[in-house]
């Protein structure tokens, strides 16, 4: 159980490091969160049209649309602008308590990892280093990549290396600690 923890909270600590890296020194995400110089006339017009905070697509059909209303409303959008906004009437961030449960989300998430690995018969670097990554690839896959097949981000490269090097090199400290060394 001491190699389960302690390979958690390092395993948290390196998914957070590479969040950090993603997110600040490297900046991948940038193109999905580009500055507007009309930032300020932008967020006057929504804070006047949009009274709760949420997500809106734009354009989009009344919810009472029939399937008749719904397709002519597609057809009519074709080729033209459009939009996914989340919209927040106040800003409020806590960046300490952001950082807090990111962490701990990180160390819960290696944690639950390792509970898998330790169900293992043959604990080895390589079966705990590939399952890792796939681990990886199937939440870039079933969440990342899977919404922006509907709905494109500019994110998704990011995401996918965000994926692949947090649980690549999560999986190289957990290859190199969990293994049972009597066996080689």
């Amino acid at each position: 159980m001491k190699k389960i923890l302690l390979g958690a909270l390092v395993g948290g600590l390196i998914f957070f490091l590479c969040q950090a890296a993603s997110q600040m020194a490297l900046n991948l995400h940038e193109p999905a969160q580009q500055y507007s110089a009309s930032q300020d006339s932008i967020l006057n017009y929504l804070s006047t049209h949009l009274k709760e905070g949420g997500g809106y697509m734009l354009p989009r059909p009344k919810n009472s649309a029939n399937l008749e209303e719904v397709e002519a409303f597609t057809k009519s959008i074709q080729g033209k602008p459009w939009a996914r906004i989340s919209y927040y009437p106040t800003y409020k961030m806590n960046m300490g308590m952001s950082m807090v449960r990111s962490f701990l989300t990180d160390v819960l998430v290696v944690f639950l990892f390792l509970l898998l690995v330790n169900r293992f018969k043959f604990k080895t670097f390589g079966s705990i280093f590939i399952s890792a990554l796939f681990v990886g690839i199937i939440v870039f896959a079933n969440s990342f990549y899977t919404l922006h097949v509907w709905y494109p981000s500019y994110e998704i490269r990011a995401d996918l290396i965000d994926a692949l090097a947090s649980w690549g090199l999560c999986g190289l400290w957990l290859g190199w600690l969990i293994p049972d060394k009597k066996r080689y």
